[in-house]
C-alpha cells in the first residue's frame, strides 16, 4: 500500500501531511506557498512530494460552516481537488475540517515554547496532519480502495 497525502488548502498556503505505509498515522511534511489570485497553486511541488513519498491518493480538508453548509473556501478545496485529479489521476476524498485549525492552534499554544510567530509557520502543516489523521482514524473510503 502506498501513502495518502493530506492537504489543508488555504488561499496563500497548502499544508501537506503524509500517512505512514500502513495508513495508521499522519505526519506533517511542509507548507507550500500558493497564490490563488495569480493562479499559482504549487502543483509542481506537490508532484515532487507525490513521487518522493509514493502517494496513491489525496485527502483534502473540506471547510464546512458550523451549520454543515459549504461556503466559498469549500469550493476552493473542491477546485484544488480538481487540479490534483487532472494532474495525477489518483483517488481523492474530502474530510470535514471544521475546528481543525482551532485544534491545531490549541495544541501549539499548550506547548509553552511555541511563540506566535512559530505557530504561524507550522499551523497549516499541523492542520493537514490532523485532517489526515482524522481521516485515517475514521477508516475513510480511500483506505478500502487502495
Amino acid at each position: 500500500m502506498g501513502r495518502l497525502m493530506g492537504l489543508d488548502v488555504g488561499s496563500r498556503t497548502v499544508g501537506i501531511a503524509i500517512s505512514d505505509l500502513l495508513g495508521w498515522t499522519a505526519q506533517g511534511v511542509e507548507i507550500i506557498r500558493i497564490n490563488e489570485e495569480n493562479q499559482e497553486f504549487g502543483i509542481d511541488r506537490v508532484a515532487e512530494l507525490v513521487k518522493e513519498h509514493d502517494v496513491v491518493g489525496f485527502v483534502l480538508g473540506l471547510p464546512k460552516n458550523m451549520n454543515n453548509t459549504l461556503g466559498p473556501r469549500a469550493q476552493a478545496a473542491h477546485d484544488y481537488g480538481a487540479l490534483l485529479q487532472d494532474k495525477f489521476n489518483l483517488p481523492i476524498d474530502f474530510q470535514d475540517e471544521r475546528l481543525t485549525t482551532v485544534e491545531a492552534e490549541r495544541m501549539l499554544v499548550e506547548q509553552a515554547d511555541t511563540s506566535r510567530e512559530k505557530r504561524k509557520k507550522v499551523i497549516d502543516k499541523l492542520a493537514a496532519s490532523l485532517i489526515l489523521q482524522n481521516y485515517l482514524d475514521s477508516k475513510g473510503k480511500l483506505l478500502q480502495e487502495i
